[in-house]
């Protein structure tokens, strides 16, 4: 199938202000683009694209005094099919994990695993380290805190989340990462582009989405704790140890975010582009 994503943003500065940006789609899943209208600034500014420290496609540049809006938007390829699973992936031993895996097995900054730990080995220390783990963890996380945008707050940590039982999808995604974490399965945050495909569609607009990944037999597999299902159409944009790696975006000095559209929807099997990213649904 074929899924229009997109991106618009604009920001306010009262002076020269550097930023990073991670609103493009991950270098994976590049290969799947078959159409795009790239990332560019309006007014015309001058972006530095390179890929970040854990492979995401950043751009760089720095913004001008006023409001500079930044613009992404394309068609993506997409196989049509469920978030991948094996029911009897087993994690491997800790002695085992490459040392760029094990890195996620370390607490991080939203991801406080020297304060959950002893919570997750009593919850979930009596099942086999793996796929059914990971899914009890997501079961629990689900049902642990009640989704609210009205609640949302860029500092909470996944000990917060857990006390405060309401979040949005990273508080989701960081509580989950943080219980895997605990019990010795590497996780990564990941963020990107989600709409409503294959499920009722939502009233609510359009935002990017926050879900995890575990590292099992040797292979990544998604999980959501958000949504708690698996879904079609994911586009992943960044991959890291927690939303702290990986935001969309990040200015060096004070801003103003004052327009924000995503969009994400499935396209007929005809490619049609409208030409502009953004949009609502």
């Amino acid at each position: 199938m074929l899924i229009r994503y997109g991106c618009e943003l604009s920001v306010i500065v009262e002076r020269a202000t550097p930023v990073f940006c991670l609103i493009d789609v991950h270098p994976d899943r590049r290969r799947d683009i078959v159409e795009e209208l790239p990332i560019r600034a309006l007014p015309a500014l001058h972006l530095n694209s390179m890929h970040d420290a854990f492979g995401n496609r950043m751009q760089r540049c720095v913004l001008p005094p006023g409001e500079t809006s930044l613009l992404v938007g394309g068609v993506i390829a997409d196989a049509g099919l469920p978030d991948a699973r094996d029911a009897n992936a087993r994690a491997l031993p800790v002695t085992q994990l490459p040392a760029d895996i094990a890195l996620y097995l370390n607490g991080s900054r939203y991801c406080e695993t020297d304060k959950l730990g002893s919570i997750a080995w009593s919850t979930f220390g009596h099942l086999v380290p793996g796929t059914q783990m990971v899914q009890a963890i997501c079961d629990f996380t689900h049902e642990r805190l009640a989704f609210d945008y009205k609640h949302a707050r860029c500092t909470r940590t996944a000990v917060e989340a857990y006390e405060e039982r309401v979040g949005v999808c990273r508080d989701y995604a960081h509580l989950a990462v943080t219980l895997c974490r605990c019990m010795n399965i590497p996780a990564r945050y990941v963020n990107g582009y989600l709409g409503d495909i294959g499920v009722p569609p939502n009233a609510a607009p359009m935002d990017f989405n926050a879900w995890f990944e575990v590292y099992l037999v040797g292979s990544w597999f998604t999980f959501d704790a958000r949504h708690n299902t698996r879904r079609l159409g994911r586009i992943p944009i960044a991959r890291g140890r927690d939303a702290c790696d990986v935001p969309m975006i990040q200015t060096f000095g004070p801003h103003v975010l004052n327009t924000f559209r995503v969009v994400t929807e499935k396209l007929p099997a005809k490619l049609a582009m409208t030409g502009a990213a953004g949009g609502s649904r």
